[in-house]
């Protein structure tokens, strides 16, 4: 064949014919295609118009090929049928999402999101990279390239979309029983000031974070001093089991501490709930399958641990 037989209409041609040739029906092809014997029948014949040769003998029962149909289908099938499976396999590839998702999100949020999600999100995406940043910094997402962010309520955009992933939080002072048995327990938070606290920075503020509590359902703020500052919770939590000082962190992070006897909780009158953990990321008319991939697994996820 020249070049000049090799159009785009030339596969459906040569395709039509393959299937023709391989059941010697026009009726079964055409059922196989999912197109009219009359419409195969039209594309059969293009084909030998085209070659300037009968393929096909055929009359009311019955269909055979000629000497010139046989020499062209031996040579054309195993083209035609590589061509169908690359086409197939494109649509799947298209159909599974594949890429780099870039994603931030809080230190505590990770272990009860992100972890559990590693694996089943692996076997279900085994094409989609998922490039995490651990960080309690509040980023610009565009800026940053992320296309998702996992935090806190308060501290997300008005301009992103945010899906609820849990219930609101608590940050609860706590310390040893060692170093309140030594030092002391603080009746209200304003006895703060009188104690070695352990202070934490939000990453990339100079000064620690102020601790927050309510009082007659409006919040005030406590300034802390102690030997550390930290802008890693766990690090400043380890700190107040080894008895150093008193610390301020959520339930989830305390929790295991407070049940095995390392740590007491303080001042629990006074701490308030805040919006919990959220899914946040930019709008966008249309998603990229990965990012949808991932979101709707998140979602699962945090329904799961809801339940």
């Amino acid at each position: 064949m020249s070049d000049s037989l090799l159009s785009t209409s030339d596969f459906g041609q040569l395709r039509a014919f393959v299937a023709v040739a391989e059941s010697l029906s026009f009726s079964r092809a055409a059922e196989k295609l999912g197109v009219s014997s009359s419409s195969l029948s039209q594309l059969v014949s293009g084909l030998e118009e085209r070659v300037g040769v009968r393929l096909l003998q055929r009359n009311t029962r019955s269909v055979s090929l000629t000497e010139a149909g046989d020499r062209l289908f031996q040579r054309v099938r195993p083209a035609v049928q590589e061509l169908a499976a690359a086409f197939v396999q494109t649509r799947e590839r298209r159909a599974r999402p594949a890429g780099i998702v870039r994603i931030h999100c809080f230190r505590t949020a990770a272990a009860l999101f992100l972890r559990p999600l590693l694996r089943p999100f692996h076997d279900a995406y085994p094409d989609v990279v998922l490039d995490i940043t651990l960080d309690d910094e509040v980023v610009d997402l565009v800026a940053g390239g992320y296309d998702a962010a996992i935090r806190i309520g308060e501290v997300i955009d008005q301009d992103l979309v945010a899906i609820r992933l849990g219930p609101d939080l608590r940050q609860i002072a706590v310390a040893s029983p060692e170093y309140l048995a030594r030092c002391g327990t603080p009746r209200h938070p304003r006895d703060l000031a009188s104690h070695r606290c352990i202070a934490w920075r939000w990453p990339g503020h100079e000064k620690p974070y102020k601790w927050e509590f309510v009082e007659d359902e409006k919040w005030f703020e406590v300034a802390v001093e102690g030997p550390v500052i930290t802008n890693v919770k766990d690090f400043g939590l380890q700190a107040a089991v080894d008895g150093l000082g008193i610390a301020f962190a959520s339930e989830q992070l305390i929790a295991p501490h407070v049940t095995a006897g390392r740590l007491v909780t303080l001042l629990e009158p006074w701490s308030g709930q805040f919006p919990g953990y959220f899914l946040c990321y930019p709008a966008q008319r249309q998603m990229a399958p990965p990012l949808r991939a991932f979101i709707d697994s998140v979602r699962s996820i945090s329904k799961e641990s809801a339940d």
